[in-house]
């Protein structure tokens, strides 16, 4: 399983049908009956689902509602700074509401004539293959869960702030939209857990932590810095490496600290062509000729 998986709270299903998110002791919602119950009853929602079925719509709260008004204001702010153009204008072109926190349905009619993706239902961690090969349809699968209220700028794992602020707005550029496409092709190709995870592993170091550089200063395009409060504010401390596949595919990194190493394009369309001309081209052969490329000083860090 890849290390990103550690994100997410597993969810168990009873023999008796009940749902159950288990929560971090470090979780700010552990404590709280209430949320608990929430993210048990959310996560049901999301187990029941089949293609083909009415999206399940959950009836937020006012607390759930605000703590979305609150993370959309700020990050509106801290996109107006560090967000790279791509983003800004696909984002613009979106159209979030920041007074409620959209269905995945809503979503889904803001993104399918810009870049024809639809969103699905996850109760929690969604299989790497299931996950990354439904991008060839155009299909993401997104938590519908928020964060808990004491902390409406932080959450220790991906929740709609985070699947909707952060990858929509990047999913709604044709450009990063193809990237996505070409993700889900990869993986129809792909037999073995190994190669799996260095695509998980490059897509973590681009369309999640991925910077470019824009007018002389370093700007941001991946999912997971454009959701995060406290690392976008962050990612221009971190050392910044050229595009390398071969690097970002085998790289030890930490997901529960802010990412020290970043890989900087110096435009979108080196993304696309780097990025983007990987994800077409990767085999199951790729990791072995990734790690006999590298100077032999990486590969006995590589993991």
């Amino acid at each position: 399983m890849f290390s990103e998986a550690q994100l997410y709270s597993p969810v168990t299903r009873s023999g008796a049908g009940d749902v159950t998110v288990h929560l971090s002791d470090e979780h700010p919602g552990v404590h709280d009956p209430e949320y608990r119950a929430r993210r048990n009853a959310i996560a049901a929602l999301a187990l029941e689902y089949a293609p083909g079925k009415p999206l399940p719509r959950i009836a937020y709260t006012d607390a759930e509602q605000q703590v979305w008004r609150t993370a959309s204001i700020e990050l509106a702010r801290k996109h107006r700074t560090y967000a790279c153009t791509e983003v800004l204008d696909a984002a613009a072109r979106l159209g979030l509401p920041t007074d409620h926190i959209p269905q995945l349905d809503e979503v889904s009619a803001l993104l399918l004539p810009l870049t024809g993706f639809r969103y699905v239902p996850a109760a929690g961690l969604v299989p790497l293959r299931e996950f990354f090969g439904s991008f060839a349809d155009r299909i993401f699968h997104s938590t519908q869960y928020i964060r808990h209220h004491s902390a409406p700028l932080y959450t220790p794992e991906p929740d709609a702030i985070h699947e909707i602020i952060g990858h929509a707005n990047q999913i709604a550029s044709p450009r990063f939209a193809a990237i996505y496409e070409t993700v889900g092709a990869a993986v129809a190709r792909l037999e073995t857990d190994t190669a799996l995870k260095f695509l998980a592993d490059v897509f973590w170091f681009s369309m999640e932590f991925g910077v470019v550089r824009e007018r002389g200063e370093i700007r941001c395009y991946g999912a997971g810095l454009l959701s995060s409060y406290g690392e976008i504010d962050e990612f221009r401390h971190a050392e910044l490496r050229p595009l390398d596949v071969a690097t970002m595919g085998t790289a030890a990194y930490d997901i529960t600290h802010y990412q020290p190493i970043l890989y900087c394009a110096e435009s979108i369309s080196e993304i696309e062509e780097v990025v983007g001309g990987f994800f077409a081209t990767m085999d199951d052969d790729t990791p072995r000729r990734a790690l006999h490329d590298l100077p032999s000083s990486h590969t006995a860090g590589a993991q």
